[in-house]
């Protein structure tokens, strides 16, 4: 196997539910980022062999192969194809690894892995609740689901509050978990920590997330998501828009055009878990490539593990045991967003390059997934 280098990452300023961003087309979204990661780069589009983009409510806007459409719309070569995943919030993030994989393998030398979503048109869970209006049917009944799942409710929501009941995760835990994601990222922005990976977009230029008004007494005056629940739409990640992209090359191709390798992706490892529960995975998968690393989470520099719910990250802490100042670091989905299927891409733009502004060597990132999956992946500074 080949070493697989991303030699550039760039995203879009993640945008508030109906704010800047959401009156823009996903494909137009997505175009931007692709035009701003080949320029920074300075490869040439015409010889990237693919497009791998991530997008989770593929319906409406962004449906019809979205990485092929926002790849048309960036006014680039139409001989070069596109394909676009769904790994649920991890999809983008699968996007890197198919990219890394390809060009690992040797079956590509130049691919492009990213994401889009815009939450503020395609609301989160459309193509399921669409098609169930419309007399599709639901993902959770047919009889082989029923016999081993029965009719309990399957939802994220529910799996934030399995995770908090089982790991004794308080209320009050969850609203210092999220406050802190705030402070850390209204410090970053203020600190310029995201000035390298962001290309301003539709005349946004920082992320609109972060609440610098946010308080522990906000937090305790809202009301739970459910009656007798733990979480709030404080300790939640929040519904937003955005997209990004990275550029995954073969040695071959950083000597060929010239480019400049960032970090190596070092080790990658998916993995499934109970479906119910849902958001679970981050812990196994963490075990996981770590151990194919042959790394410990003492030897991470940073962590960015996505803030889907207070809960997962709190529970993923307890059972991983990492330094908690070196985790998300710089703010997460709780004050950034979590655009879905640009998520992944996201989180590994800002730890490419907060690897490279700190001198950090060693960066994981991993996230919880629907279905009970979740992906993860080591990268090494170069």
């Amino acid at each position: 196997m080949s070493e697989a280098f991303i030699v550039g990452a760039v995203r879009t300023p993640v945008g508030r539910r109906k704010g800047a961003l959401s009156g823009v087309h996903p494909a137009d979204l997505g175009a931007h980022a692709l035009r701003a990661l080949l320029e920074r780069t300075g490869a040439d589009p015409g010889a990237v062999d693919d497009v791998y983009f991530g997008c989770v409510s593929q319906i409406g806007a962004q449906t019809g192969n979205v990485a092929r459409t926002a790849w048309l719309s960036a006014g680039l070569p139409q001989h070069v194809p596109g394909t676009t995943i769904d790994r649920q919030c991890g999809s983008s993030q699968q996007a890197v690894h198919f990219a890394a994989q390809a060009v690992g393998s040797g079956a590509a030398d130049l691919v492009v892995a990213g994401g889009v979503e815009v939450m503020s048109l395609v609301p989160i869970a459309s193509p399921m609740t669409v098609g169930e209006q419309a007399g599709m049917g639901s993902p959770y009944a047919g009889d082989g689901w029923r016999e081993r799942f029965g009719d309990q409710e399957v939802s994220q929501f529910r799996g934030a509050e399995l995770i908090a009941e089982k790991w004794g995760v308080s209320r009050a835990d969850m609203e210092e978990f999220a406050l802190t994601s705030h402070r850390r990222a209204l410090a970053a922005q203020a600190d310029g920590a995201f000035d390298d990976e962001i290309t301003p977009a539709f005349g946004l230029t920082a992320d609109e997330g972060p609440r610098a008004d946010t308080t522990l007494e906000k937090m305790a005056g809202l009301k739970t998501l459910t009656e007798d629940g733990r979480l709030t739409a404080a300790v939640s990640s929040q519904i937003s828009d955005g997209a990004a992209a990275l550029l995954i090359a073969s040695e071959e191709a950083v000597r060929r055009h010239g480019l400049t390798p960032l970090a190596r992706v070092h080790t990658m490892a998916v993995v499934g878990s109970d479906p119910i529960h849902m958001l679970t995975g981050p812990i196994p998968a963490t075990e996981k490539v770590l151990d194919r690393a042959g790394l410990s989470i003492g030897d991470i520099d940073l962590v960015e593990i996505n803030e889907a719910f207070a809960s997962v990250v709190l529970a993923w802490q307890k059972e991983i045991g990492p330094d908690p100042e070196r985790v998300n670091a710089f703010g997460g989905a709780i004050a950034l967003g979590h655009p879905l299927g640009a998520t992944g891409a996201r989180l590994m733009t800002t730890l490419v390059h907060q690897l490279l502004r700190t001198g950090g060597r060693y960066g994981l990132q991993t996230m919880c997934e629907g279905g009970g999956m979740a992906n993860a992946t080591v990268l090494e500074r170069l």
